[in-house]
């Protein structure tokens, strides 16, 4: 009897000295450059080996720091300090890099395939990058559904907004949006522009990518003045404003006829911005066959537009330089005169005073 008393207790005393980990660091958040520690306190662990090893991720395997109260890795920037006192092993690291984030693991090894483990992460603040699979542009038809995404990497997860350039208002309706993806429903023209995707984390300034979205829409002409006056032998401009995407091709007409350079007109385009075009006609040594309408026409791949610009005769000269009149399509005549022609122009207001042509 006594001796199975005996043996009783010499178990229950093995069982109580089997070692264990009594406590480690909680989760650490740290900067970059920052100096931190990680601490593993054991119990009846002197005759173990206590290491501390940094979990392998991606492939990449465990990477033993330290085995007992001696480094392994070499690195100044590691140090470790054993309090003998409390059993406590203290991991300390300097100048914290974004690669010496992840998984810490304090083990005692008992046996080759025998180990008791705990665990804690190290995360390094690091400032927000936008992933390369978020939206950079965007080519879409009125009436379209668009989808604009952005993905940013960083610690802590950067929260995403989104917003327009000079903070228009966003298809969504107000100035910002959060969230990863902006859905733009029955995409309209007006909707088109530059899109900010703005990724933040309170670290750093941030991340910001500029994404252009284009709305490709039927043309629109405008004639800048759709009635002008000028007299026999004189030259005139007939000007109109094309708005569409893709850019339009321009053509003017006359009397059906598409016109082309030659000694009677003079065509010239200019692009103001991708949708933007101004065109003007010159019509050179006005003759008479040369009055009545003119029709200016914008066409692409989705659809055509025109605007009517009407050539008038008109007695008085519409001539826009120092010393002649300029004649308005409202009838007022307003003088721009070289000193030396005044008396020659107050002869003509006279006459045509008299004629009833004011």
């Amino acid at each position: 009897m006594k001796l199975i008393i005996l043996l009783s207790l010499a178990a229950t005393g093995l069982a109580v000295r089997t070692p264990s980990i009594s406590w480690i660091t909680k989760e650490q958040v740290v900067d970059i450059g920052s100096s931190m520690q990680l601490e593993c306190s054991v119990q009846y662990a002197q005759d173990y080996p206590v290491l501390w090893v940094k979990r392998g991720t991606g492939g990449v395997q465990d990477l033993p720091i330290s085995t007992g109260p001696g480094l392994i890795i070499r690195d100044s920037r590691y140090s470790l300090r054993h309090d003998k006192g409390s059993s406590t092993y203290i991991l300390q690291i300097k100048d914290i890099q974004e690669s010496d984030g992840g998984e810490y693991m304090c083990q005692v090894l008992i046996g080759i395939n025998n180990r008791i483990t705990a665990n804690v992460d190290l995360l390094v603040r690091r400032p927000p990058v936008i992933s390369d699979n978020s939206t950079r542009s965007v080519v879409a038809s009125e009436g379209d559904s668009v989808e604009l995404s952005c993905y940013a990497g960083g610690m802590p997860i950067p929260d995403i907004s989104w917003r327009r350039e000079n903070n228009a208002i966003l298809p969504t309706g107000g100035s910002i949006y959060r969230g990863n993806v902006l859905q733009i429903a029955n995409i309209r023209k007006e909707d088109r522009g530059t899109y900010y995707c703005i990724a933040e984390n309170q670290v750093g300034r941030g991340a910001r990518r500029n994404i252009n979205v284009e709305v490709e829409f039927a043309p629109m002409v405008k004639a800048i003045r759709p009635r002008v006056y000028q007299a026999l032998q004189y030259n005139m401009d007939l000007e109109c404003h094309v708005e569409a995407y893709p850019p339009a091709a321009i053509t003017w007409f006359h009397k059906q006829e598409g016109i082309v350079n030659n000694q009677h007109y003079r065509v010239s385009q200019f692009a103001t911005a991708d949708e933007y075009t101004d065109t003007t006609l010159r019509v050179l040594s006005i003759e008479k066959r040369q009055f009545g309408n003119y029709s200016c026409t914008a066409t692409n791949k989705l659809g055509q537009s025109s605007a009517i610009v009407t050539l008038i005769e008109h007695l008085v000269p519409n001539i826009r330089h120092e010393g002649v009149l300029v004649y308005t399509a409202g009838g007022t005549i307003t003088p721009h005169l070289h000193p030396i022609l005044v008396p020659f122009f107050l002869l003509l207001l006279s006459l045509l005073s008299v004629m009833g042509g004011l």
